[in-house]
C-alpha cells in the first residue's frame, strides 16, 4: 500500500459566504459576514499555514477574524486553536459540555476500542495515516476557551445542541444561507471505517451513539439544503435525506 499523502483543498462558497478548508480529510469552515469572518472548527495542526493562506486569499487579515467556534473539542477539531489564541489573541468558544475536553483533547469518551478499527476496517488506514501526518498525535489543548454563549456569531446563525458524539457537541445553522455546519454530528466520511455517505461517526470516537442518533432530529428540523460536515464532502441533498441515511446506517 502506498503511503498516504496529505492534501489540502479550499472550496469557496460551499454555501453563500461559507468556505471549506479541507486538510487531511478534516474540514474547517470560514464564514463571512459583513466585512468579518468566523472560523468554525480548527482542524489539525498541519492545517495552520493553509488556514492563514486561505484567510488572506479571501481578503481577511487578523483584524477581521471574530474568533473560533468549536463544534466539539476532539483533537482533530482543535489542532490550530491554541496557535490562533496565542499568536493572534483570537478567542476560542466552546460549549460548556466540552470545556474540559478543549483543554485535554484526547480525554474523550468512546464506546468501542479505537485499536480495533484499522483491523476491522482497513479502508480507513489511508485517512488515519493522513491525519497522523497532519499532527493528529501531537495536538495540544486550548487553555482559556470561552463559553459558546459569548461567541460573536453572524446575525443569522443559530446554535443547535447536538450531543452524542461528545457531550457538548453543537451544530451551527445558517438559515439565510440554507446551510448547517454539523461538525461530526453527521459526516460523509468516517475516518475510522472509511465509509462514505451521511452517517454518525463510529464508536471509536463517539461517546453515545444512541444520543447522537437522537440529536439528528434537530438537524433534520432545520430543513437546510446543505450540510457541511467535519469529515467528507458537503452534502447538498437536504438535511432530512441526510438524517434518514444516517439513521439507516446506524452505529458502528
Amino acid at each position: 500500500m502506498a503511503p498516504p499523502r496529505t492534501s489540502t483543498t479550499l472550496d469557496r462558497d460551499v454555501a453563500p459566504g461559507v468556505h471549506r478548508l479541507e486538510h487531511a480529510d478534516t474540514n474547517l469552515y470560514l464564514v463571512e459576514h459583513d466585512d468579518r469572518v468566523l472560523i468554525v472548527d480548527a482542524g489539525l495542526p498541519g492545517a495552520w499555514p493553509h488556514l492563514v493562506e486561505a484567510l488572506f486569499e479571501l481578503g481577511h487579515g487578523l483584524p477581521s477574524v471574530d474568533g473560533v467556534v468549536l463544534t466539539h473539542a476532539h483533537f482533530d477539531h482543535v489542532g490550530t486553536a491554541r496557535r490562533l489564541r496565542q499568536r493572534w489573541d483570537v478567542p476560542v468558544w466552546v460549549h460548556p459540555g466540552d470545556a474540559r475536553l478543549a483543554r485535554h483533547p484526547y480525554s474523550y469518551r468512546h464506546e468501542r476500542p479505537r485499536w480495533r478499527y484499522p483491523l476491522e476496517h482497513p479502508a480507513a488506514i489511508p485517512a488515519l495515516g493522513r491525519m497522523a501526518l497532519a499532527g493528529a498525535l501531537t495536538v495540544r489543548g486550548v487553555p482559556g476557551a470561552r463559553p459558546l454563549s459569548e461567541a460573536r456569531l453572524p446575525a443569522d446563525a443559530v446554535v443547535l445542541e447536538t450531543p452524542g458524539h461528545t457531550d457538548g457537541h453543537v451544530a451551527l445553522h445558517l438559515p439565510d444561507r440554507d446551510a448547517v455546519i454539523v461538525g461530526d454530528a453527521v459526516v460523509t466520511l468516517d475516518p475510522y471505517t472509511g465509509r462514505r455517505g451521511p452517517q454518525i461517526v463510529a464508536g471509536a470516537a463517539t461517546a453515545d451513539s444512541d444520543v447522537a442518533l437522537g440529536s439528528l432530529e434537530r438537524i433534520a428540523a432545520t430543513g437546510a439544503r446543505v450540510l457541511l460536515p467535519g469529515h467528507g464532502a458537503p452534502w447538498t441533498g437536504g438535511a432530512e435525506e441526510a438524517v434518514a441515511r444516517a439513521r439507516r446506517a446506524g452505529a458502528h
